[in-house]
């Protein structure tokens, strides 16, 4: 089977789109980089959102202060997180030990 072959109108609203979903999710991590939301808040975001739930959980665990490769790591084995996991595969009681390990801190 081979790629069907889009025309030109569909090829641009394609790409439209994959740049619509990835400043969706940019502006996900930003926000949560800046401490407008929460983990537990952009976990529930993604649960709602098809585009958001695509993130992978490695890139949203970086995103946060303080957390660069090496913890996200060690953060994800320790839950039994694959490194290639997205928001989307999260199990609830992975989803649960993400949002204990990083409590809404009140402002």
């Amino acid at each position: 089977m081979s790629i069907p072959t889009l025309s030109p109108e569909q090829l641009s609203a394609a790409r439209e789109a994959a740049t619509r979903a990835r400043r969706a999710r940019a502006d996900l991590k930003a926000r949560l980089r800046n401490g407008q939301i929460s983990l537990g808040q952009a976990l529930d975001e993604a649960a709602a959102d098809d585009v958001l739930a695509h993130v992978k959980v490695v890139d949203l665990l970086k995103s946060l202060p303080r957390v660069g490769e090496k913890r996200a790591g060690e953060i994800m084995e320790r839950l039994d997180i694959a490194p290639n996991r997205r928001l989307r595969g999260l199990g609830r009681h992975q989803a649960a030990g993400l949002r204990a390990e990083f409590p809404p801190t009140d402002k």
